[in-house]
């Protein structure tokens, strides 16, 4: 279930709202090429919502698992059979949860998180992030999550990646980053979240990120 690769886009739909969200989504879905969602819209409008919008476009779970494998197989498992086309987890939680993962995906993508975007990612996880990406290359993920906000690192993990595993970059717009200078760093799609679900016109903002993108295509 290999999610489209068109506009190298992915709409963060960090919203709590459900009927906004789906109203977001749909004013999108020709121009990104998936909608991430996380724990906020799914806890206040329920799983359901993952099937709703994968009626639009290939949705990404970003729950980002870090648990026991058994525990991590029961998440991915559930994301897929309500239809998303991808889950987000941690690698930190080491080999073992990460094949678990890879196993229960079926057909869906994994991708492991090697490195946040927001400030508190230098404290622990980017001293190991390469590390684990050489573990997710062993364990079968199908890409990484890299900062955008940090392009260099986009750049290392890409290194240790290869040609052939996506790299999914969160931290543009709102965080600082820019989403040209991801792609260009070597990202296979920007995340961006508030500044297009946030905007006045979420459709005018999403075209000029993926304008931006072109100009380095």
């Amino acid at each position: 279930m290999l999610m489209r690769r068109e506009s190298r886009l992915v709409l963060a739909l960090d919203e709590t709202d459900g009927d906004k969200a789906m109203a977001v989504a749909e004013a999108v879905a020709d121009v990104v090429d998936a909608v991430k969602i996380n724990w906020p819209l799914v806890l206040s409008e329920g799983p359901q919502m993952i099937t709703r919008l994968a009626d639009l476009t290939d949705v990404i779970c970003d729950f980002k698992v870090a648990d026991i494998p058994n525990t991590v197989r029961l998440i991915v498992e559930n994301a897929v059979s309500r239809g998303a086309s991808a889950v987000i987890v941690h690698a930190f939680t080491g080999d073992d949860s990460l094949r678990a993962a890879v196993e229960a995906s079926g057909d869906a993508e994994i991708y492991a998180v090697t490195e946040m975007s927001h400030p508190g990612a230098l404290c622990f996880t980017a001293k190991h992030a390469e590390e684990m990406a050489r573990m997710g290359v062993e364990c079968g993920a199908d890409g990484f999550i890299a900062p955008a906000t940090r392009p260099d690192r986009i750049r290392a993990i890409r290194a240790v990646a290869g040609p052939d595993r996506k790299i999914l970059s969160p931290g543009v717009g709102a965080q600082g980053g820019k989403a040209s200078d991801a792609i260009a760093a070597g990202a296979d799609y920007a995340i961006v979240g508030r500044s297009i679900y946030g905007a006045e016109d979420p459709r005018g903002a999403a075209q000029a990120f993926a304008e931006d993108i072109r100009t380095v295509l």
